[in-house]
């Protein structure tokens, strides 16, 4: 389906009820207390109660100021000047620790303005939650570092379940959806690179679809990121956030995320997700246990499910948030100076 007006009504598989129930609401209440910032929420994404309900949230890093400016991407744009929270770290993993949550994406801004464009950051993030919930499952959603592959290696190095990184587009589109300073070598780079430094890491990529691309360009991608050993993708509708952004060339029917989703099979990935209201992190517990944990077996895949969302439970509970006094403390000695992180000239 096609449309040219960005007013033209979306179609019926678009639509989805409004997020509700315990879970959703008990999550939503504990993020607003910790003050965590969820993409879940930011975003406005459709899945926010289907995920929540599972036990995975998406939580965002090094502030909501990106330093670079796609056409697809509302998060604000701008320079945030090498302004680090160092005790960010600690209070991210000890607030995720108290959640009942099994599977937990951490996902930033590209920070040009850093040296490492924040790299150390996530990787003390992701070792301190490991130390606090060894049975969380955690997926860093990241940018590319500006290619730099040894910045790449320290958040390798954290030891993410998952280390993830979106092509977003199709390679004829990265220059005019995409930041210039993005591209689409320089992605599959840093995904070949996570391999390299660590064979074992599973590495995720997700693509856009609807927003200018042939379904041959998409079959094209999808080689493109299994060459590169990508073992997970995701493919979801492009959405138009504002005016402001690129537009919706066509809305994608169903049948055609089904046939993105066999060729993806075809081509040997370990699990892929392609729907038009599948996003990045989409059900991402799921994926991981469907294509690590029981592959080709859906009874088996949903008892570790649920016995997994126990066990957080039971981890979650052990748990107890400390006082702002007591965390300040704590991390006091271990906190970077900002200005030693600020890019220079």
């Amino acid at each position: 389906m096609t449309t040219s007006s960005r007013f033209a009504p979306k179609p019926a598989w678009l639509k989805v009820r409004a997020p509700g129930g315990p879970s959703y609401t008990k999550l939503k209440e504990t993020f607003r207390t910790l003050d965590l910032a969820t993409v879940c929420e930011e975003a406005r994404c459709p899945n926010v109660g289907e995920c929540w309900a599972e036990g995975t949230a998406t939580v965002m890093l090094l502030g909501d100021v990106c330093t670079r400016g796609c056409r697809f991407c509302a998060v604000t744009t701008g320079n945030p000047r090498g302004a680090v929270d160092g005790r960010e770290p600690e209070h991210v993993a000890r607030a995720i620790a108290k959640l009942e949550l099994q599977y937990v994406v951490l996902t930033m801004v590209d920070r040009d303005d850093l040296l490492d464009g924040g790299a150390e950051h996530v990787g003390r993030t992701v070792r301190r939650l490991k130390e606090l919930r060894p049975d969380i499952l955690v997926e860093t959603l990241l940018g590319d570092f500006g290619g730099k592959h040894e910045y790449v290696d320290v958040t390798v190095d954290a030891k993410p379940d998952v280390w993830a990184h979106n092509i977003e587009v199709v390679e004829r589109l990265q220059r005019s959806i995409r930041d210039v300073r993005c591209s689409y070598e320089r992605s599959l780079g840093v995904l070949s690179r996570v391999k390299e430094r660590d064979p074992s890491r599973i590495t995720k990529s997700s693509i856009m679809v609807g927003i200018g691309e042939t379904d041959d360009e998409v079959f094209a991608t999808l080689a493109d990121l299994r060459a590169a050993r990508v073992d997970v993708v995701t493919l979801g509708q492009y959405l138009r956030p504002s005016p402001k952004h690129a537009e919706v060339d066509r809305y994608v029917e169903p049948e055609r995320f089904e046939a993105f989703r066999a060729e993806a099979e075809r081509l040997g990935f370990m699990y892929c997700a392609s729907g038009p209201l599948v996003r990045s992190s989409y059900k991402a517990a799921e994926a991981f246990v469907k294509g690590v944990l029981s592959p080709g077996d859906p009874a088996a895949a949903t008892a570790v499910l649920d016995a997994r969302l126990a066990e957080a439970r039971r981890a979650a509970d052990a748990h107890a948030f400390r006082s702002t006094a007591e965390l300040a403390a704590k991390t006091a000695a271990d906190l970077v100076p900002a200005g030693s992180l600020v890019r220079r000239g």
